[in-house]
């Protein structure tokens, strides 16, 4: 490599490792100011507060890492600007796709990092995270999917309950079908309900089996039965968070298993799955509108490059978090919602590349 890419390389990760190291501390004393009153209440141990906050700073490096990458390209990108050294690079012969170089490879090197971190470290911090939130500042308040609940727990039976109560290992309406092809053989229906966590069965009050028949079905009822049924109730209405706390090959293989049980959830899940390439492929795109926006000396100087920076960025979270919740809440496809943020910005940077090199 010559000079000039490890002139700009070394600023380029070196600058965004700096933002990291000062937003990051700063994100911990807002929290910390938040939460410490929930903390001292619950007589939280010390080191249990040291774990969450370093599965914390994980989580979030993980989720903001593309804003910190933007804001820190432009901010030395500007001063060298202002310092006329992009123009002294120009004008000794240096191309501006040259120019560019150093910014690509430090991308690549960003997006390797961000990929690791996304796809295997941030998910156990993220479960790190989440399990201290809910066990000491929300008190085992998970948001779980419990209302309409249909599952097909395997190749035969299916499960259907109007509502499931995580709390209390219960539910009510409950119905089992049983088909064999695509016969129905047999259902079971109750009106409630309820794991005994001492041996594992079920007691269904209100107990039916209807028997399917060639000559006529068969009804059995009883008020209250205890049986094994062939599932487990945690399994059946896993936590929203879920798909955050598994690396990437557990992902996919939750997802699978979550569309054979007819999930409500799976579109949250897919976004989860998308994001994990999507988010380290946007260090290519910003980098190169950071460059664009920022190599150009202005009369207003670094200001106004940050100011636009800024805008820039929210934008790009906003787009990414309301197209991710509208594939969360409907039918939407979940992989255009993740990669529309990219491909809009995508654009944005092949235009604003074009427009600075002349």
């Amino acid at each position: 490599m010559k000079i000039l890419d490890w002139y700009i390389l070394k600023r380029y990760l070196g600058t965004f490792l700096l933002m990291l190291l000062l937003f990051i501390p700063i994100g911990i004393t807002v929290n910390l100011a938040e939460k410490i009153d929930k903390i001292l209440e619950n007589e939280v141990p010390f080191w249990e507060v040291v774990n969450y906050y370093v599965d914390f700073t994980i989580y979030f490096a993980n989720l903001l890492f593309p804003l910190f990458l933007f804001l820190s390209v432009i901010w030395f990108t500007s001063k060298l600007a202002q310092n006329t050294e992009i123009i002294a690079f120009l004008s000794s012969g240096v191309s501006f796709w040259r120019f560019l170089r150093p910014y690509m490879i430090g991308a690549t090197i960003v997006l390797i990092g961000a990929l690791i971190l996304g796809m295997y470290l941030a998910p156990s911090a993220s479960k790190g995270f989440n399990d201290f939130k809910y066990t000491y500042l929300k008190k085992g308040r998970e948001i779980q999917e419990t209302s309409d609940v249909y599952r097909q727990i395997n190749d035969n039976e299916y499960i259907y309950a109007s509502h499931f109560q995580p709390q209390t290992n219960s539910a009510r309406n409950f119905t089992l079908e049983h088909f064999e092809g695509n016969d129905l053989k047999f259902k079971i229906s109750a009106s409630r309900l309820k794991l005994n966590e001492e041996d594992t069965t079920y007691t269904l009050t209100n107990y039916n089996k209807r028997i399917i028949g060639e000559n006529g079905d068969k009804l059995i009822s009883e008020i209250s039965k205890d049986t094994i049924l062939p599932f487990e109730f945690d399994e059946l209405t896993p936590v929203s968070y879920m798909a955050e706390t598994l690396n990437y090959n557990e992902l996919n293989d939750f997802i699978e298993q979550e569309q054979r049980r007819g999930s409500g959830n799976i579109n949250r899940y897919k976004v989860v799955a998308y994001k994990r390439w999507s988010l380290p492929v946007s260090a290519y795109i910003l980098t190169i509108i950071a460059v664009a926006v920022s190599s150009i000396k202005r009369r207003g100087g670094m200001g106004v490059n940050l100011a636009l920076g800024i805008t820039l960025a929210f934008v790009f979270i906003f787009m990414d978090k309301v197209f991710g919740t509208i594939a969360e809440q409907s039918s939407f496809s979940p992989l255009i919602a993740v990669w529309t943020p990219n491909i809009f910005f995508g654009i944005l940077a092949i235009y604003l590349l074009f427009h600075a090199k002349r």
